[in-house]
């Protein structure tokens, strides 16, 4: 590297040290944001000489790139931002961080997908889905999906591994001259009736999808979910243990094995690593504190909602509910999500923003109880298991609670 750009990658990885030793944080963007401030270049001069994968998506990103790197580490060491800073200071910090190898896989925010393309030039793009997210800031999903679009046609000769179920990312992805696509389900549709290409009306029959006026429909996968394994192009069946709950996460492992594969790992291989991944950042942890087993999901929006019920067991759930500023300050997104499959459970609430979530539920006639804390909640129920599902900073609120508790 230029010589600014090594004293630019020292410099970060101070920083980022430091950080962490003051307790501010994990300085997986304070690192990245003073070396591009002494080089602006210097994501570019961190991912040279290294083969990267970019992972993004509305949801399931943090989990995809944590078994993407689980299946590639069986080629080689791999760079990744392990903690789920996805813009390019997070990238940033990463690489620098991590020295030299001959890999790295990053989660990269959708918004930044094009920045990031261009910073990195990597040789595997993996597209997960799109849905509305943060209604006060994300663009609207089309609107994502186009720019999209246009920043991978502009890089042809990149790899793209698509998810052939949601309409979005194969428009999306459809600009592009090489596209494995991958089946992982989508059970959330309500953004996506209606056609990238012409408007007209999107109809779907089992897993299957076209549109009703253009000739735009669903690719035939060369990676599909099948049962409790995956399908390779070659029509191997590979059964996947994870330790991660949930059918998403089995989709999100057919991703994984799909992006190594376009570094040389064969199914194989890879697909024993999986099991490796117990808790991503802290999400699927499960914690005992006095008798009680709590398990710990993140939700964000709609779509991860609902694979946030699929996961929690019938038991006692926490639901918390915050609006600052990582979170979105615009709540009315809870509309969207159908609270159904809690009914027949204990359910409590919390969060700075718990009586939306009050209306809400009322809404949905499911009954609930006000604690005003975790401690609260947990003194509330009896030993056993508590499923605690929250969004980002109630998420992380949480995890504090438990690491004082601790």
């Amino acid at each position: 590297m230029p010589l600014r750009a090594k004293v630019a990658s020292s410099v970060s990885r101070t920083a980022a040290a430091l950080s962490r030793a003051a307790g501010r944080g994990d300085g997986s963007v304070i690192g990245g944001w003073i070396g591009l401030k002494i080089d602006p270049e210097l994501l570019t001069h961190l991912a040279a000489g290294r083969s990267v994968a970019l992972i993004s998506g509305t949801n399931g990103k943090t989990t995809t790139t944590k078994l993407t790197v689980a299946a590639l580490e069986s080629a080689g060491r791999v760079a990744t931002n392990a903690f789920g800073a996805n813009m390019p200071t997070g990238h940033t910090s990463a690489l620098a961080k991590a020295g030299s190898t001959p890999y790295a896989v990053l989660e990269v925010d959708e918004h930044y997908l094009a920045r990031v393309l261009e910073e990195t030039r990597p040789r595997v793009v993996a597209l997960l889905n799109l849905s509305r997210d943060q209604l006060d800031r994300a663009k609207e999903v089309a609107m994502m999906a186009q720019m999209w679009r246009t920043a991978l046609a502009a890089h042809p000769g990149v790899q793209i591994v698509a998810n052939a179920d949601d309409p979005m990312v194969t428009w999306a992805a459809l600009g592009s001259p090489s596209v494995t696509w991958f089946s992982a389900g989508q059970r959330w549709h309500d953004d996506s009736w209606v056609c990238p290409e012409c408007g007209g009306a999107i109809q779907r029959a089992g897993g299957d999808w076209r549109c009703t006026t253009c000739p735009l429909r669903r690719p035939r996968p060369h990676w599909v979910v099948e049962e409790d394994g995956v399908v390779d192009p070659t029509g191997a069946w590979h059964q996947v243990k994870l330790q991660l709950p949930g059918t998403v996460n089995i989709g999100n492992a057919a991703t994984a094995l799909a992006v190594a594969a376009q570094f040389g790992v064969r199914p194989a291989d890879a697909v024993m690593r999986l099991s490796t991944v117990t808790s991503v950042a802290g999400r699927y942890a499960q914690v005992e504190r006095d008798g009680r087993l709590i398990r710990l999901l993140l939700a964000k929006n709609p779509a991860s909602w609902l694979e946030a019920f699929d996961m929690a067991e019938a038991a006692p759930t926490l639901l918390s509910i915050n609006a600052r500023d990582p979170d979105g300050l615009d709540t009315s997104w809870l509309f969207d999500v159908d609270f159904a499959p809690l009914y027949g459970r204990r359910v409590l609430i919390t969060g700075d923003r718990a009586y939306d979530l009050a209306v809400r539920l009322q809404v949905n006639g499911i009954p609930f109880e006000h604690v005003t804390s975790f401690p609260d909640a947990l003194a509330a129920v009896p030993p056993g298991r508590l499923e605690v599902i929250a969004n980002y900073t109630a998420f992380q609120d949480i995890r504090a609670e438990l690491d004082r508790v601790n």
